[in-house]
């Protein structure tokens, strides 16, 4: 007999799915209520029990996921949370892997952790556990950049290293990036074999702590006084710092890790006057100056603008709160402050690098670049001129430091960035680094002042000599359970049923890095699989739809490249150029305009 009901049976369905699903919620955060977990935690999880709200679901419907990077995730109790318990399980699991690794080894971890709330307490969890387990840890003493954690797992020979940050993210979230022995993040197969071994951790009852505290070594001046030399090295016009280190720079950190370094990096090279923004100087986890304390948003950089222009400032920097990212301010023609984005910068110090080496005859035998699928493609019309070939990788700079491991037997890196803030110069850290950039960045602006150049103006005839182009990243973040399902929707959605055409022009090719494939003719991506999707339009643009893998966003990276005159005006140039692209996002997202 047909149903006669089955909008009726649907919803029971549903309902009982809801009450399974409540049910086991519960009983997860009922586990919480007794030891291990501290009474502190347990208070949390009886409030959690008792609001009947959707925090409870969201902090134990999942296990936080260890993903190909690590952890990151809202900090509070709870089995989808960042807490000493989820980071406890996690270091357990490296642990194992890196015994298996490394059998009758003496394995050596390096750790470092930025300014958020936390931070430390979790980086002393990691290196207990990582003792515990017979390994020697070296500990920051105190917070420092990430690429400095890079370098040191090189420079004191690691197996390696760990990072508690959550870089840019907001100031409830924290992280766990894990790096293997050549300073570069976890790629394949040691990032999916750590995974495993995370996963086969049954709970804190398996975590190993005894206070091990003879394994734990401090980390402190020395390594810095080492690495900043390795910074200094990179300086491809010392004598145009020594005519002029008067270069007026205001930098910020944010309330970051910067500060422990980047000054003293400026100063070692020559720059004689920085200034740095006195309300964001101190090290504070909850930002309390910026909405997101992240240089890619215009607003973070506020307070430094404002005293650059109170002193006449020449230059405006900030880094994030781990300074891989970095973010800067130039004048333009009018002598106003402009923010360049990140792939104007990249683009820049690319064309500045490769230029003084050909001058200088410094450049480095086989010399090669990298850059991610959705950094700007001006880099390889500047690098063509140079006759250095670029290679490019997925998005993530871990799949950067893996190019130069691929390849630092048959040549040599030089320069690389992502249009995401985050550019690398040389090998002697493998991951993208604010401080060497920094003081590269800085150089660059004084060795285009001695030609009677400015930053801006560098920028305008890089566009005329190598090709006029234009980004624009839209991010758009779905919180929660049902923000992480809406964002796999879209992507289903454009999968399953991709535009034929956008603003009118007609699209070529699809690429999607999920199944490898390039469509028509199907030919391969040639590079890992990710969850990506990238349309090529005929008249030479690009659009990439790619969800966050660490935050729950999807991100849509639109690429142009249009016309140039010498007859143009920049200002109407750039803002054909937008109209264009508001047209392309309007096309592909109809439901966001």
């Amino acid at each position: 007999m047909p149903n006669r009901f089955p909008i009726l049976d649907f919803s029971f369905i549903f309902i009982a799915q809801y009450l399974f699903m409540s049910d086991l919620i519960q009983q997860k955060a009922a586990s919480w209520l007794s030891a291990p977990y501290d009474e502190a935690t347990q208070e949390e999880v009886q409030q959690l029990i008792r609001s009947h709200t959707d925090e409870l679901t969201d902090a134990f419907y999942r296990d936080l996921e260890f993903g190909t990077g690590g952890l990151r995730g809202i900090m509070g109790a709870g089995t989808n949370r960042i807490n000493i318990y989820t980071i406890g399980m996690a270091t357990q699991g490296l642990s194992n892997y890196l015994n298996r690794c490394y059998p009758g080894q003496n394995i050596r971890v390096a750790i470092a952790h930025d300014s958020r709330n936390n931070s430390r307490l979790f980086a002393e969890n990691v290196a207990d556990v990582f003792a515990s387990n017979g390994l020697d840890v070296f500990l920051f003493e105190d917070l420092r950049p990430t690429p400095e954690l890079s370098f040191a797992i090189r420079h004191l020979k690691c197996q390696a290293g760990v990072v508690v940050t959550a870089s840019h993210n907001p100031k409830e979230y924290n992280g766990y990036k894990v790096y293997w022995n050549d300073g570069g993040q976890l790629v394949a197969p040691h990032d999916k074999n750590v995974i495993t071994e995370v996963q086969a951790i049954s709970g804190y009852d398996a975590v190993k702590r005894n206070n091990a505290a003879n394994r734990i070594h401090p980390i402190g001046n020395d390594l810095d006084q080492a690495y900043l030399e390795k910074v200094n090295q990179l300086l491809l016009s010392p004598e145009a710092v020594a005519s002029d280190g008067d270069l007026k720079i205001v930098y910020t950190n944010l309330h970051g890790t910067g500060g422990t370094l980047i000054p003293k990096a400026l100063k070692k090279a020559g720059f004689r006057s920085v200034y740095t923004v006195e309300e964001q100087d101190g090290a504070d986890g909850n930002f309390p100056t910026v909405e997101s304390p992240n240089p890619e948003e215009p607003a973070a950089l506020d307070l430094a603008l404002k005293k650059a222009k109170r002193i006449g400032a020449d230059m405006v920097m900030g880094t994030d709160p781990d300074t891989d990212r970095i973010g800067i301010a130039v004048r333009n023609g009018s002598d106003r402050l402009v923010l360049l984005n990140g792939n104007q910068t990249a683009s820049l110090l690319v064309r500045y690098i490769l230029q003084r080496h050909t001058e200088k005859g410094t450049m480095p035998d086989r010399p090669f670049l990298g850059k991610t699928i959705v950094t700007t493609e001006l880099i390889n019309k500047i690098a063509e001129h140079f006759e250095v070939p670029v290679h490019t990788t997925l998005t993530g700079f871990k799949y950067i430091a893996e190019l130069i491991r691929e390849k630092e037997t048959e040549g040599n890196f030089v320069v690389g960035g992502e249009e995401s803030y985050g550019y690398l110069i040389g090998d002697f850290v493998r991951d993208k680094d604010a401080v060497s950039s920094a003081v590269m960045i800085a150089e660059m602006a004084v060795w285009l002042k001695s030609r009677q150049m400015s930053v801006y103006e560098f920028l305008i005839d890089t566009w005329r000599k190598f090709g006029f182009y234009q980004e624009r990243l839209l991010s758009i973040t779905k919180k929660g359970r049902s923000g992480l399902e809406a964002i796999a929707s879209m992507m289903r959605s454009m999968r399953e049923n991709p535009p034929k055409t956008l603003a009118g022009i007609r699209i070529s090719e699809v690429a999607d890095y999920q199944s490898g494939i390039i469509s028509p003719g199907q030919k391969t991506t040639g590079l890992p699989v990710s969850n990506v999707l990238q349309f090529f339009l005929e008249d030479g643009s690009k659009v990439t739809a790619r969800p966050s893998g660490t935050e729950p966003k999807i991100k849509f990276y639109i690429s142009i490249k249009g016309p140039l005159t010498e007859e143009d005006t920049i200002e109407k140039a750039i803002a054909a150029m937008q109209m264009k692209m508001d047209a392309l996002l309007k096309d592909l997202l109809p439901e966001q305009n």
